[in-house]
């Protein structure tokens, strides 16, 4: 485990921050390369910030060792992105386009971070969205895939979004009674859930949102 780059898309969004701080002290990673537009939440000297050049990313992580493993936590919202095409060029192409990155490099291993509902099928756009970037993932990447599709993701977030904290307000008293494939889950399980996958080789796998809550309560 030596000598091993992690590569980390998405490092200033809830679970991508929880997760650079997990990887900024795991011991089975020399560097962190983690393409960013913004200031990183966490740092380290193990974390290299690179350009967020998804049009240019042999560029931009010019330099990581083959045998990566790539945690990709993008993400955005059509109300930020724009337009649906600005949040599908995010949500599936730097998804894709990163997937394509790693398997060029020789990547061990990609982890996505999904949404619960993903299907390339739905007639619900994101939902659709999301599960057309898992399968083309798979088609465009390394050969072990990794998808976690929480919920709705629970943590203190700078950018309020009114619909998720009331969903938030109204979940969380209910929690018990919610079934587990549906209760929120918090943004740190689901980067945790990450990195035990990384570390104990799972095999090419979708986790659900269930599985996620059962990680948070051991």
């Amino acid at each position: 485990m030596s000598g091993r780059d992690a590569v980390l898309a998405g490092g200033t969004g809830l679970v991508g921050a929880e997760l650079l701080r997990l990887l900024a002290w795991e011991s089975n990673y020399v560097r962190v390369l983690v393409p960013t537009r913004r200031a990183l939440p966490a740092q380290h000297p193990r974390i290299e910030p690179r350009p967020a050049r998804f049009d240019a990313l042999d560029e931009a992580l010019a330099g990581a060792r083959a045998g990566c493993d790539v945690f990709c936590c993008l993400g955005t919202t059509i109300r930020t992105a724009g337009s649906r095409e600005a949040f599908r060029a995010v949500d599936h192409g730097m998804v894709v386009a990163l997937a394509r990155w790693a398997k060029r490099h020789d990547a061990r291993r990609f982890l996505l971070v999904s949404a619960l509902g993903a299907d390339p099928r739905s007639r619900v756009f994101y939902n659709r969205t999301k599960g057309e970037a898992e399968r083309d993932a798979r088609a465009k990447g390394p050969a072990s895939v990794v998808v976690l599709r929480p919920s709705l993701l629970d943590s203190d977030r700078g950018e309020r979004r009114f619909g998720e904290q009331l969903s938030l307000r109204l979940a969380r008293p209910l929690a018990v009674l919610i079934p587990a494939a549906w209760r929120p889950v918090h943004a740190r399980d689901v980067a945790a859930a990450m990195l035990d996958a990384a570390r104990a080789d799972h095999p090419p796998a979708v986790i659900e949102s269930a599985a996620l809550q059962r990680t948070a309560s051991r």
